[in-house]
C-alpha cells in the first residue's frame, strides 16, 4: 500500500479526539482517502511480529537505537488471501520497506515452524528471515491490531493516517485466527497516532493544514505498546 523501497520520513503525533477533528477536517479539502479504504474510510490491519526470546527488536526500541529493523506478516481487514512479509529499517526519523507477497500456505507454515522450504525461495525477503529464524532464533511474537483511516496527496507522495483502537494478543499465542482474541494497549483510547510520511520534501500547504498548537512529534511503538504486558 505504500511506495516500496527507498528511505522516507516519519513523524509521529498523538492527538486528542478533538484534535483528530479538527485535523481530519482540514486535510479532507486536499487529500485523498486512500483508495484501499473502505466506504467508511478505514480498514483494520493486523501484523505479527518477530523477535527472539533476549526481545532484541523490542529493547532496541526502548533503549533509543537509532538504525533498527523488524520483521512482520501483515495483512488487512482480516483477508487471508492477501498476506505479506514486511521488513522494515529506521534510521532516526527515516524509514524504509521491503515487503513481499505470501500465500496463505507459506504463511502458516512459517507461523508454524514449519521452514525448510523458505532456503530455496524465489524471494529474498523470505530467504533473508529463514537466515534470521536460524542465526537470530526470530520467532512470531504478538499480533499486533488497529483501524487506520488513510489519505494520500501525490507530490512529495505524503501520506496521512490516524491509527485508532490498537490491540495486543500477548496472552493468546495463537495467530492467524477468524476470531481474534485479543485485548487494548492503549494507555488513553480514545486518542490516535497521527503518523505523515513524505518522500523529499513536505509540502508547505500540507504542514500548514496539519498544524494545531499544543501538538508535539513524539515517538511511538505499537509493537512496543502491545509487548508491555509480557
Amino acid at each position: 500500500m505504500e511506495k516500496q523501497g527507498k528511505y522516507r520520513h516519519e513523524q509521529k503525533y498523538m492527538v486528542s479526539p478533538a484534535e483528530y477533528m479538527s485535523i481530519r477536517q482540514r486535510i479532507r479539502t486536499l487529500m485523498k482517502p486512500d483508495e484501499h479504504a473502505g466506504t467508511d474510510g478505514r480498514y483494520t490491519i493486523r501484523s505479527i511480529y518477530f523477535d527472539n526470546a533476549e526481545d532484541k527488536a523490542l529493547r532496541e526500541k526502548t533503549d533509543g537505537i537509532q538504525k533498527r529493523e523488524k520483521y512482520r506478516i501483515r495483512y488487512y481487514n482480516d483477508d487471508f488471501s492477501v498476506i505479506s512479509l514486511e521488513k522494515k529499517m529506521k534510521v532516526n526519523n527515516l524509514c524504509m520497506k521491503f515487503s513481499t507477497r505470501l500465500t496463505e500456505t507459506e504463511c502458516r507454515g512459517i507461523l508454524e515452524g514449519r521452514t525448510e522450504w523458505m532456503l530455496s525461495h524465489s524471494d529474498e525477503l523470505v530467504r533473508e528471515l529463514y537466515y534470521r529464524m536460524k542465526s537470530q532464533q526470530l520467532r512470531p511474537k504478538v499480533l499486533v491490531s488497529y483501524t487506520r483511516e488513510p489519505y494520500v496527496y501525490a507530490p512529495g507522495n505524503v501520506r496521512v493516517t490516524f491509527d485508532s483502537d490498537v490491540r495486543t494478543t500477548v496472552f493468546h499465542q495463537r495467530f492467524l485466527e477468524d476470531d481474534v482474541k485479543d485485548i487494548s494497549a492503549a494507555d488513553t483510547p480514545e486518542d490516535m497516532i497521527l503518523e505523515v510520511k513524505w518522500d523529499e520534501f513536505l509540502p508547505g500547504i500540507i504542514e500548514e493544514l496539519l498544524h494545531i498548537d499544543g501538538i508535539r512529534q513524539q515517538a511511538f511503538s505499537k509493537y512496543g505498546a502491545c509487548r508491555k504486558y509480557g
